[in-house]
């Protein structure tokens, strides 16, 4: 018996299912067409929807199937109108040919080159010492 086929019987037996209503390869070809085709977060939480959906009734070849197409022919082209966190970040993109940051303005853990990093309070003593001990 594989891992996989021990972590099924245990789950089911967890929750009460039957391991025989365990379709494996159907789930798993439903999260790789998600992932591949979309985004590789979008494949757990699909299958979490589609179990929802099987949960209420609906088959699971006819719920994976539709899923499976959806996600083959997803362009992800309404993202703007429907995310307003993704539409912000087109705007805020830089123009072709702007200027570029330097990394130490990305990252604030990351000094500038040639500088000595930023003083923090230490708790407790209050003397300063540097980010990262020194």
């Amino acid at each position: 018996m594989s891992t996989m086929d021990k972590w099924t019987a245990a789950v089911c037996a967890d929750l009460g299912l039957d391991p025989s209503d365990a379709d494996l390869r159907a789930v798993l070809d439903l999260t790789r067409d998600v992932a591949h085709s979309v985004a590789r977060p979008a494949a757990p939480l699909t299958a979490y929807l589609v179990g929802v959906a099987v949960g209420r009734g609906l088959a699971l070849p006819d719920a994976a199937g539709r899923i499976s197409a959806l996600a083959a022919g997803w362009d992800g082209e309404d993202l703007s109108l429907t995310d307003p966190a993704h539409a912000l970040a087109e705007r805020s993109r830089p123009a072709a040919g702007a200027p570029r940051l330097p990394d130490s303005y990305k990252f604030r853990h990351r000094p500038a080159a040639g500088r000595r990093p930023p003083l923090r309070r230490c708790p407790g003593d209050g003397r300063r010492r540097a980010k990262g001990g020194q």
